[in-house]
């Protein structure tokens, strides 16, 4: 019988499906997943909410549903959704390359997105009291410090601003729900759509599969204390310089 929810955002992502099969073998878990393809999740113990658009006005919607559907506390958030690439929109390798609504649409997708499920979750969380850990994915290019190859203007300042929309989060967390663990997490490179174009670059052995990246996040969380601070962290749990 299910005693805590689960909730995975961006839910047909490689690494969300992965985090659901873990979450499917815990009876405890009610799983809750919000995608914007729920007729391509069939399972008889996950709960679907199907979201048109990642604007406000459907996340409010979203998470209403979350409340309508279920009384029990949220142990868990993981936020998936994200872009790195389109059809029309490609890394930057030159500052010639930087396109202002690229920018914005990334910026809007990575960061703004990301924001605004927090916004609208904060009052269900702030509600209970079981711990619970909020897990974003970000990216070690979002680091200052790590830059050393340049280019990937738009998707590097969408993840540092993130970094920064969260660790300000954290702060109104520690005030507000002491409980609720936030975690920047870099899962590596995952063998993933978003990855795909970019793989023959990788070192071997450090592309990983979906559930190896969940392994390590779920013992990441396993391990992590209510410390009412941002862990911006790597695949290992390191951490990783802001």
């Amino acid at each position: 019988m299910a005693t805590q929810q689960v909730i995975i955002i961006g839910a047909n992502s490689a690494i969300a499906k992965a985090l659901s099969v873990k979450f499917q073998q815990q009876p405890d878990v009610l799983l809750t997943l919000i995608t914007r393809s729920p007729e391509e999740i069939k399972h008889p113990t996950i709960q679907t909410i199907a979201i048109n658009n990642y604007d406000e006005a459907d996340i409010i919607k979203a998470v209403a549903s979350v409340k309508n559907t279920s009384n029990l506390p949220i142990s868990g958030v993981f936020v998936c959704n994200g872009v790195l690439h389109t059809k029309n929109i490609k890394p930057e390798r030159r500052l010639e390359d930087f396109s202002a609504d690229a920018f914005n649409y990334v910026l809007s997708a990575n960061t703004v997105v990301p924001l605004l499920w927090l916004k609208q979750l904060l009052p269900l969380l702030c509600e209970q009291s079981l711990k619970c850990t909020v897990t974003v994915l970000s990216a070690r290019v979002g680091s200052i410090t790590d830059n050393k190859l340049g280019g990937w203007y738009s998707y590097r300042a969408s993840k540092t601003a993130l970094n920064m929309l969260l660790k300000t989060a954290s702060i109104e967390f520690k005030r507000r729900a002491k409980h609720v663990k936030l975690i920047s997490f870099h899962p590596g490179t995952t063998d993933s759509a978003l990855s795909k174009p970019f793989q023959k670059n990788v070192a071997e052995g450090k592309l990983f599969t979906p559930d190896f990246v969940a392994t390590q996040l779920l013992s990441i969380i396993e391990q992590s204390t209510s410390d009412n601070s941002l862990s911006y962290v790597d695949w290992q749990g390191k951490n990783i310089d802001w």
